[in-house]
């Protein structure tokens, strides 16, 4: 059952990625190019982990039939952790800088933590790598969100201030004079 919604959601995803490229990337105020690049590692990544889910545990397991003993174990890895560094590549370099920095306690880390730790649990039990890469590729979904909210607010406050005035008109002495909006005093009559 599991299974099952998070393939219907990486269908969702897969098809709102998509489309957001195609409709909203092609716009001169739409994407920016960081933004456009996240969106095709989402739909890269979402699409494997897609056909990854088609691929049942027994077919890496036949391979271990034809090679050596467990390859079909560490080639199932090896899939997974491909589509992880797709996703999250990002995330594991901010933690490392993060680290570095020793400013350790932020979302980078917490999601590199949380997802490694994941995939070490299923390499452990040899069981499913799906929620890790799953929580990473919504996490991304999520960030990629927010930059575009907080770009498309920014673009909108850039053209909101265009559009003030280039003069102010200031009534001095019964005469109406232009003056720059700068150089308005406190207490000054201004006629709009």
């Amino acid at each position: 059952m599991q299974e099952l919604i998070i393939s219907i959601l990486l269908t969702v995803v897969i098809i709102m990625a998509a489309v957001l490229l195609i409709f909203v990337g092609r716009r001169k105020d739409g994407m920016t190019k960081k933004q456009r690049v996240m969106m095709v590692r989402i739909l890269i990544s979402a699409g494997i982990l897609l056909a990854l889910q088609f691929i049942s545990a027994e077919i890496f397991d036949a391979v271990d039939k034809y090679l050596f003993p467990s390859t079909g174990r560490w080639l199932r890895f090896g899939c997974y952790l491909a589509d992880y560094l797709i996703i999250g590549h990002d995330i594991l370099r901010k933690a490392t800088k993060g680290i570095k920095n020793r400013q350790v306690f932020d979302e980078s880390f917490l999601m590199a933590v949380a997802t490694i730790g994941a995939m070490a649990l299923a390499i452990y039990e040899n069981g499913e790598y799906l929620e890790a890469i799953a929580v990473m590729l919504f996490y991304q979904i999520g960030e990629w969100f927010q930059g575009y909210a907080v770009g498309k607010s920014r673009r909108n406050i850039s053209n909101l201030m265009d559009i003030r005035p280039d003069y102010a008109n200031v009534e001095s002495n019964g005469k109406l004079e232009q003056v720059d909006p700068d150089e308005v005093g406190i207490g000054s009559v201004i006629i709009v």
